[in-house]
């Protein structure tokens, strides 16, 4: 049987409170180069990804991605970047949304989206904006790899732990709360 899930007017809020933070970190608290940025906006992506799912968390990484690429321009808008942070936010929600958030749940997820996504496709994309050779970029994006994982492997399950029981039942369902115990 097919349930529909009910959608909650708090729902908007609290997204756009996380992609407000996403973009707080991202643009103003990370390490940025043309080639690497090192971060901490991956945490209210994850945090929206557990919350809400896939989609949620898709939609609002690349909304946010957009929103900063505009406010706060760090290199001409790419469109490629985008479907980056889509394709980020929709894998953190494969892997927490109703799962228990722990290391075995998050590794997954943080090794598809640091090599796959960031590592290969965003250094493809780099590539067609920047017209240098892969090889040159590589190792300081490798390095950028070994840096992220193990801070995604420990944060998210650190944070959502701590963050879980100060967030309202309004916010988030009973069945998420019961699946991240």
């Amino acid at each position: 049987m097919n349930k529909k899930k009910k959608f909650k007017v708090s729902t908007i809020p609290v997204v756009a409170f996380l992609m407000a933070l996403e973009l707080i970190l991202t643009r103003f608290l990370s390490i940025n180069t043309p080639i690497v940025r090192i971060g901490f906006g991956f945490v209210p992506v994850s945090l929206t990804a557990i919350i809400y799912g896939p989609l949620w968390a898709g939609a609002a990484y690349a909304l946010g991605d957009i929103i900063g690429a505009l406010l706060f321009p760090i290199a001409p808008y790419f469109p490629g970047f985008t479907l980056t942070a889509f394709l980020t936010g929709i894998v953190f929600g494969l892997f927490l949304y109703n799962r228990p958030v722990s290391w075995k749940t998050v590794f997954p997820a943080s090794f598809i989206i640091c090599v796959l996504l960031n590592l290969g496709l965003d250094t493809f994309w780099l590539y067609l904006l920047m017209n240098r050779g892969v090889l040159a970029l590589m190792p300081a994006r490798v390095l950028k790899v070994f840096v992220m994982i193990p801070l995604h492997v420990i944060l998210i399950p650190f944070l959502w732990n701590r963050l879980k029981p100060l967030i309202p039942d309004s916010i988030i369902s009973k069945e998420a709360h019961s699946n991240h115990d």
